[in-house]
């Protein structure tokens, strides 16, 4: 499976097959997440893993009572060190860079997991300080998001998608004119031109050897 195919086919899976996973894919995938990209290198995320039932069922009522994460048998809980970012970044470090470097360590647990063929969800909404007390954590760290992590026992749909001449702009935010209605025309579709180019190339080539074998 490559990147885009993962990209394209992962889904929120919120189904789970009551079988165990794998210790080394939950390491891959925690190898995953600690190999994002974090401002300055510093790594400002910590990851909790929970397997025990009992305490995944307190973490979904901490979570506006989303049962239906207690059947994942794993939660990974991941959290941030907004001191560590502020002492170098400041306010921005604090309020900014320490949520964006835990959602890409987040996004990249996802990916893995569908690689290993594993099914995941990304939770944002929770009770933070229920959430805070069912693991103990010390009031300098945040948690940022839990993902659930199992074999997927549902297949949910493609969700519809805005186009991307619906999102992009060139130039600047905004404006009719600042869009583009069809990108591939506009980009001259390099890969149509690359493929004629490419027949062009193969048409002289043989008039060129043809040529050659009736001067002989």
């Amino acid at each position: 499976m490559d990147v885009y195919e993962a990209i394209k086919n992962r889904r929120s899976i919120r189904k789970y097959l009551q079988a165990p996973v794998e210790w080394d894919k939950i390491g891959q995938i925690l190898e995953a997440g600690k190999a994002a990209p974090s401002c300055g290198n510093l790594q400002d995320w910590r990851f909790i893993v929970i397997l025990d039932q009992k305490k995944r069922e307190q973490i979904a009522e901490s979570c506006m009572q989303q049962h239906w994460m207690a059947r994942a048998p794993v939660h990974i809980i991941v959290v941030g060190e907004p001191e560590k970012s502020k002492r170098f970044y400041g306010i921005r470090g604090e309020r900014l860079y320490t949520i964006q470097d835990c959602a890409a360590a987040v996004q990249n647990m996802l990916l893995m997991a569908h690689a290993l063929g594993l099914g995941s969800c990304w939770i944002g909404a929770f009770d933070e300080d229920a959430l805070r007390n069912l693991v103990s954590m010390p009031n300098e760290i945040r948690p940022q998001a839990i993902v659930t992590i199992g074999y997927a026992d549902e297949q949910p749909p493609e969700p519809p998608e805005y186009t991307l001449e619906n999102i992009m702009y060139f130039r600047e935010y905004g404006g009719q004119g600042n869009r583009v209605k069809d990108i591939p025309k506009y980009s001259g579709d390099y890969a149509e031109r690359i493929q004629r180019t490419a027949g062009k190339g193969k048409d002289i080539f043989s008039r060129m050897m043809n040529k050659l074998q009736l001067k002989k």
